[in-house]
């Protein structure tokens, strides 16, 4: 494996419905200089605020879980200081990237253009056929980490960033 970035937030979004705007949770790790110098998670109000059937299958949440957690505002006013001026790192980072511009727009917030680097596609051509496929959990046991809540926001975060470090 060669050398990995060193600085940067790994970040993943969980969704309640097919909406991207409705992000429910958020897992951040933050990574300086190679080390974890933060993990946060947070749930979140959705908005809109519905679950479907196929998204609490996914993670395992419902309306229940989030009807008391603040909106996405308030939670990004805590997190965007922290990894303001680092690239943000997601598996699969078209999806992360939408949902965090969709739901800057649903409460009509200023969208930073922040830089968005993809694990999924590193996989791709670091490993190529050399996986079954590149899911997250399949990715991150290749990199030598065990991922054992996959699609709990701050577990997949964490192993986005175990395998940033190595192949980004």
């Amino acid at each position: 494996m060669g050398e990995g970035m060193h600085d940067f937030t790994a970040i993943d979004f969980e969704t309640a419905n097919e909406k991207r705007s409705s992000v429910c949770s958020i897992g951040v790790v933050i990574v300086r200089e190679g080390q974890i110098v933060e993990s946060l998670y947070r749930l979140i109000r959705p908005a809109p605020n519905y679950y479907t059937y196929f998204t609490t299958s996914v993670h395992g949440m419902t309306y229940a879980d989030t009807m008391d957690a603040a909106a996405f505002p308030d939670v990004w006013v805590e997190i965007a200081p922290k990894l303001a001026g680092l690239p943000l790192v997601a598996h699969n980072s078209s999806f992360d990237k939408g949902c965090l511009r969709s739901v800057h727009e649903y409460y009509g917030m200023a969208y930073p253009e922040y830089t968005f680097y993809c694990t999924y596609r590193a996989s791709r051509k670091v490993f190529g056929t050399e996986l079954p496929n590149h899911q997250l959990q399949t990715v991150a046991k290749r990199c030598g980490y065990h991922l054992n809540r996959h699609h709990h926001a701050l577990a997949d975060a964490e192993a986005c960033a175990w395998i940033a470090r190595q192949i980004l």
